[in-house]
This record gives C-alpha cells, sequence and structure tokens, in this order.
C-alpha cells in the first residue's frame, strides 16, 4: 500500500503551494477556479455566485498551485456567518465549493485544503461547519467523514440534475447550554 502511495506522490510537480485567496488575483485565478468547480460540481454558478463567497470570505478560501507553473490544482470556497435558526444562535461555517484537479486526485490536496479552512474558520470562533455534498460522491464522503463531518440530515433531490444530498456538519464547540445553575 505505501509503494503505491509513493508511485502516485511522484506524479505530483513538488510541493504544492497553498495560499488564501486575495482580491487581486481575480483576473489570474477566477476563470480556473470557475472551469475546476464547474467541471465536477453539479450546479452551474454564475460569476455572481463565486464573488459573493471570494468577495466576502476571502480570508477562508484557499488554493492548491502547481509549485511550477502557478496553475489551480484545487480550491476551498468557505464563508462563516452568524446562524440565527439555532436556540441559541450558532457562528456557522460552511463551505460551498471543493474541486481538485481530477488527474490529481488522491494525493490528499482536498484534505489538506479543508483542513485549512476548519482551522480558519476555528479561529474565527465558528460553532460548527457544514456542508452539503452528493450521497453518489463517495471519495467526498469519504473525506468528511474522516475528518470528523457527521450526516445530519438527508436532502432527496437536493441538486439541478436530479440527485439527492446528505448536508454533514462538524460541530466545533458543543451547543448543548448544559445543565442550569439556579
Amino acid at each position: 500500500m505505501e509503494a503505491a502511495h509513493d508511485s502516485r506522490a511522484a506524479q505530483l510537480p513538488g510541493e504544492l503551494l497553498y495560499i488564501q485567496y486575495e482580491h487581486a488575483l481575480e483576473e489570474k485565478y477566477l476563470p480556473a477556479i470557475r472551469a475546476l468547480i464547474s467541471k465536477d460540481l453539479s450546479e452551474p454558478y454564475s460569476i455572481y455566485v463565486y464573488r459573493y463567497f471570494l468577495y466576502q470570505w476571502a480570508h477562508l478560501c484557499y488554493m492548491a498551485l502547481n509549485p511550477v507553473d502557478k496553475s489551480l490544482m484545487g480550491v476551498i470556497i468557505c464563508k462563516l456567518e452568524h446562524h440565527a435558526s439555532h436556540s441559541p444562535p450558532t457562528h456557522r461555517g460552511y463551505i460551498a465549493m471543493l474541486a481538485v484537479t481530477s488527474s490529481f486526485r488522491g494525493h490528499g490536496i482536498a484534505t489538506r485544503l479543508v483542513k485549512m479552512a476548519i482551522e480558519a474558520m476555528a479561529e474565527r470562533h465558528a460553532d460548527e461547519i457544514v456542508l452539503e455534498t452528493e450521497e453518489t460522491n463517495v471519495p467526498a464522503m469519504r473525506l468528511y467523514e474522516r475528518l470528523g463531518f457527521l450526516r445530519s440530515k438527508k436532502l432527496h433531490r437536493y441538486y439541478l440534475n436530479g440527485n439527492s444530498a446528505y448536508r454533514l456538519v462538524l460541530l466545533l464547540k458543543s451547543t448543548d447550554p448544559g445543565p442550569e445553575v439556579v
């Protein structure tokens, strides 16, 4: 098993560069981000959806770059907001999009991007992090569950393509107020 991992790792162009997205990078990387995400995710997102996330939460979005030519190999796009539907209200992180170039999957790029996003949201006092993923996307389900996410709800026919999804939740802080002290 280790030998198989080593031969796959040899395909990487060296130690990848992991960087936080910045507004100054839009012209260079937004077209590549859109192309990478639209290739694999079920929803067709307009430029405005990307800008909604990237303008407000650039500090929660990360890219994996090829060290040789600085081309995009992976990206995670997230947000963090006050979520009032819980009692008490929570500070909820959300992983909106995650994609890795298909030829470089299985090298830990997605795991590293998700860990970076979790850490950034935890540092900003997130109580929980949620996301949705297609029930048929077994590699994504494995990745998130390996990182501690739990299935909280099945969303029937959630995507435009008719596929169902699971909402996954990673609890970072207890939402149980504990026993009331009188």
